[in-house]
């Protein structure tokens, strides 16, 4: 998936994200824009999760796959 899809469809993994981590707040969605690195990071951050785990949790949840960073 290109940069430009992910972009385009990032606002509808906002409200999936919203929903799953609901600590995340909508300035923290709005600039990952698509950035699964700074997503992970702020997902770590808000639940004091270790890096492996955030990991874990984002891929379970499917919107890792959409974000086109994993297999």
């Amino acid at each position: 998936m290109n940069e430009d899809r992910i972009q385009g469809k990032w606002k509808q993994l906002k409200g999936q994200l919203k929903a799953k981590w609901g600590e995340l707040t909508d300035d923290d969605l709005s600039y990952a824009e698509g950035n699964r690195d700074y997503l992970l990071g702020k997902i770590q951050e808000r639940y004091g999760l270790a890096k492996d785990r955030a990991e874990e949790q984002l891929k379970a949840s499917g919107v890792a796959y959409k974000i086109g960073k994993y297999p």
